[in-house]
């Protein structure tokens, strides 16, 4: 947790104005452009255990994957035709979190399994809503944690409106899905996954579990409906991954 998560509000207006200025001196330029916060750079920031240059915004720290998103959103789907939604955000990344919550209203709800860090905590493998409840759902790179995921995908179906769409997207590492339960040191879910509250690896096989449930899926590449220029300026790269998008059959 950031050490801005625990000032009040009223400092942390100008402490982000502050940073954003501070940012903005060395890195004035239009080479680079945010789609999430609209904001414009010479260049994004490194990130990642093994870095990657050009991959955060300096400015509301978004990731190749989060932009690609963002975009597949405004550009391919109907989330902001202004209608009524309601959405389910899980695991909430703060940057989309803020912006999805300015658009869709009292109709977003965000859910995390740890309390305090969303609107509502929820363990995905056992969801408190109704069955058909949301228009809506969204989960990145949630589920590579979660023991039994297919349990939580079935939740995912179980609760989404027959004529709602999920995007469940998770990072994919490997050829074929791999995990194994009886390994639960951090240590070597770190050797074996990757990162140490990992429990599988996801392959290209991660389609078949979403179709084992009956969802219908959809597997779209930036370079789908995005520009070749406009992916280099905004950051896209192969690390952003696929999107899923998931409808009831």
């Amino acid at each position: 947790m950031k050490t801005m998560d625990f000032l009040p509000e009223t400092l942390k207006s100008p402490m982000r104005r502050t940073r954003d200025f501070l940012r903005y001196i060395p890195n004035r330029g239009t080479s680079r452009y945010c789609p999430v916060c609209g904001q414009s750079s010479k260049r994004f920031g490194e990130f990642g255990l093994v870095p990657r240059e050009d991959a955060q915004c300096l400015y509301c720290g978004s990731l190749e994957r989060h932009r690609l998103t963002w975009l597949y959103f405004e550009r391919m789907t109907n989330l902001f035709d202004r209608r009524p939604k309601h959405m389910l955000h899980v695991g909430p990344e703060p940057y989309l979190g803020k912006q999805l919550r300015k658009h869709l209203g009292s109709g977003y709800v965000s859910a995390d399994i740890n309390p305090g860090r969303a609107m509502v905590q929820m363990d995905i493998a056992e969801i408190q809503y109704p069955n058909e409840t949301f228009d809506v759902i969204y989960c990145s790179h949630v589920l590579e944690h979660v023991p039994d995921d297919r349990r939580a995908i079935s939740e995912f179906y179980r609760i989404l409106k027959s004529d709602g769409w999920v995007v469940p997207l998770v990072p994919i590492t490997a050829d074929k899905t791999f995990e194994d339960a009886s390994v639960i040191d951090p240590s070597d879910r770190l050797k074996l996954f990757g990162q140490q509250d990992h429990v599988r690896k996801y392959g290209a096989d991660y389609v078949e579990r979403l179709r084992e449930v009956g969802f219908n899926v959809k597997v779209t590449s930036a370079f789908d409906f995005l520009q070749r220029d406009e992916a280099i300026r905004m950051g896209i790269t192969r690390a952003a991954g696929e999107i899923y998008y998931c409808t009831k059959r």
